[in-house]
């Protein structure tokens, strides 16, 4: 039996919601599939909508994230390596590993994220910044 999703949940974001470029605009986290929405543990699927100068903490999740961008400029840091993925391309950021998301151009990021496991804020494992 199949299961229909009919619409996303919004999960808050962690991360700066008023920096000087956002005017009070946050990011939204649409989930279609994982532990809020499906009820769906071994993997999350969520659209992210991330303005101009949206940071979040640094991270270590107990998580793969497989990312592909669909508008925009996502920058993606890791240990010793920054990276901006660029509408139609895609990266990856392995479990264990510390990585930190942001969008600082103007035109912010649109992209679609993927959890092996399903993404939840006991494995995330965010900084305290």
């Amino acid at each position: 039996m199949v299961t229909f999703i009919k619409s996303p949940s919004i999960i808050e974001a962690a991360g700066n919601p008023s920096g000087p470029d956002l005017d009070g605009k946050p990011k939204v986290i649409e989930e279609f599939i994982g532990r809020v929405n499906s009820k769906t543990e071994v993997v999350s699927i969520a659209k992210m909508k991330s303005p101009a100068g949206w940071i979040e903490p640094g991270q270590t999740p107990v998580f793969d994230e497989y990312t592909i961008v669909l508008k925009g400029t996502l920058r993606v840091e890791s240990k010793g390596k920054t990276t901006d993925v660029k509408q139609g391309e895609a990266i990856i950021a392995h479990k264990g590993e510390w990585v930190r998301y942001s969008s600082p151009l103007p035109e912010g990021a649109e992209y679609i994220a993927v959890c092996l496991p399903a993404f939840s804020p006991e494995i995330v494992h965010r900084n305290k910044e």
